[in-house]
C-alpha cells in the first residue's frame, strides 16, 4: 500500500475512529428569544378576544339577575331572575319586543339582500367593463365609504319627507340598498375571482352578457357576496341612528331603537334595566345563528370559483 493510501486511511488528529466529522451543533442561545417573539402575537390576540368577549359575558350573567340582584351582587355572579325577566319581556305591552325583533329581521334581511344584489351588479360592472368615468365613479364610492352615516341621515330624512315616506318601512329600507363598502368589496372580489379569459370564452361561444354574469361570474363571486351580505346584515341589525330619525311609530321600531325606549321611560317611570339586558342578550342570538348557518358558504380563497382543468 502506498504512503498516500495509508495517510488517507488514518483518522484525523483529535477524532475517534468510526465517527464522521461534521459541523459543530448549532447554538440554541437564540431559541428562547424567538419563542418570546412568537408568543407575542398570541398574547395580543388573547387580550383582544378577552376585550371583545368580556361585555358579552357580562350581558349573559346580568340577564340572569333580578332588578335587586343587578345592583347588589358581584358583577359576574349569576342570579336567579332570568325566567322572571324573560316573562316580563314577553308581557311588556303584549309582546311588543317580538314586534321589534321582527322589524329588525325585516330591515336587516331584506335590506342586506337588496344591498348584496346591487353590490354584485355594480361591483361586477366596475371590474369587468371599461367605460368613461369608471375610475371617477369608483373614487366617489370610496369617498362614500369614508363618510360618516350621521352626515347623510338628515339629508335622507328631508328627501324622504318630500315624498311623504317618513315613518314607514321604506324610509329605513331605501337608504340601505346602496352600500359603498359593499360595492367596493364586490369590485375587488370580482376582479380577483372572475378571470378575464373565462368571460372572453363565454362571449366567443355566443353567450349574452346576462348569461355570462348569472351562470359564470356570479357562482365565482358567491364567497365575496356572502361576506357583503353578512357585513350589511350586521350593520343594519345594529343600526340606530337612521330609524331614530325616520320613525316615530314604535310599532315599526327595530330592536335597537325599541330597547332604547325602555331606558328612556320618562322622569316618572324608572328605566327597565332588566328588560333591556335580557332583550339585548336575545338580540345577539340571531347574529350568532347567522354566522353558524352561512359560514359553510364562506371561502378565503379568492380563486376558489375559477374553472378547474
Amino acid at each position: 500500500m502506498s504512503s498516500l493510501a495509508v495517510r488517507k486511511a488514518q483518522p484525523a488528529a483529535g477524532t475517534t475512529p468510526g465517527t464522521a466529522q461534521g459541523p459543530p451543533p448549532a447554538s440554541g442561545g437564540g431559541t428562547p428569544m424567538r419563542r418570546r417573539i412568537a408568543l407575542l402575537p398570541t398574547v395580543t390576540l388573547l387580550i383582544g378576544a378577552l376585550y371583545c368577549l368580556l361585555p358579552v359575558a357580562w350581558v349573559v350573567v346580568a340577564a340572569t339577575k333580578s332588578g335587586s340582584e343587578l345592583f347588589s351582587t358581584f358583577t359576574f355572579l349569576p342570579g336567579t331572575g332570568f325566567t322572571e325577566n324573560l316573562s316580563d319581556l314577553n308581557a311588556y305591552r303584549d309582546g311588543l319586543y317580538w314586534t321589534w325583533m321582527g322589524n329588525s329581521a325585516l330591515y336587516a334581511g331584506l335590506g342586506a339582500l337588496l344591498s348584496t344584489v346591487v353590490s354584485a351588479f355594480s361591483g361586477y360592472a366596475l371590474a369587468v367593463y371599461r367605460f368613461r368615468g369608471r375610475e371617477t365613479l369608483f373614487n366617489v364610492l370610496l369617498a362614500g365609504v369614508l363618510m360618516p352615516p350621521v352626515i347623510l341621515a338628515v339629508p335622507q330624512y328631508l328627501l324622504l319627507a318630500e315624498v311623504d315616506l317618513t315613518d314607514s318601512y321604506l324610509s329605513v329600507l331605501l337608504p340601505l340598498i346602496l352600500s359603498p363598502y359593499g360595492v367596493y368589496l364586490s369590485r375587488i372580489y370580482a376582479a380577483a375571482a372572475v378571470p378575464a379569459d373565462v368571460i372572453e370564452a363565454g362571449r366567443m361561444d355566443g353567450a349574452s352578457e346576462w348569461h355570462i354574469f348569472t351562470r359564470v361570474a356570479l357562482p365565482m363571486m358567491v364567497p365575496g357576496l356572502v361576506t357583503v351580505f353578512l357585513f350589511q346584515f350586521v350593520a343594519v341589525w345594529n343600526n340606530f341612528l337612521l330609524p331614530y330619525i325616520m320613525l316615530s311609530d314604535d310599532e315599526k321600531f327595530p330592536i335597537t331603537l325599541g330597547l332604547y325606549t325602555l331606558l328612556e321611560q320618562g322622569a316618572n317611570t324608572p328605566a327597565l334595566y332588566t328588560l333591556v339586558i335580557t332583550g339585548a342578550l336575545l338580540a345577539v342570538l340571531p347574529l350568532i345563528l347567522l354566522f353558524l348557518v352561512i359560514q359553510r358558504f364562506w371561502s378565503l380563497d379568492l380563486l376558489s370559483g375559477a374553472v378547474k382543468s
